[in-house]
């Protein structure tokens, strides 16, 4: 499901379980996503929180957003607009 996120998009971490059939289970999303080798070509960085932050602790964090910005996400404060950006198949 994770491949499937277009570029210039972004899921939260609930979305993607539901989508990959574990409704409520976010966590679980953000465990698995964690384990992802560090050279992974899934794109892990169009994951966030459903507050439209990022939840890495840095340095990944500022390496997200840096991946996201170059996809054409912006940030306002912080935060994505869960409305523009947002993905749901």
């Amino acid at each position: 499901m994770l491949a499937a996120v277009p570029r210039g998009r972004v899921i939260t971490y609930g979305d993607l379980a539901e989508m990959a059939g574990y409704p409520r289970a976010a966590r679980l999303a953000g465990q698995t996503l964690r384990k992802l080798p560090r050279d992974t070509k899934l794109p892990w960085h169009r994951v966030i929180n459903a507050q439209g932050r990022i939840s890495l602790p840095e340095p990944g964090a500022q390496r997200q957003r840096e991946k996201l910005e170059k996809e054409g996400v912006a940030f306002l404060r912080g935060r994505v607009d869960m409305r523009k950006y947002r993905w749901r198949p």
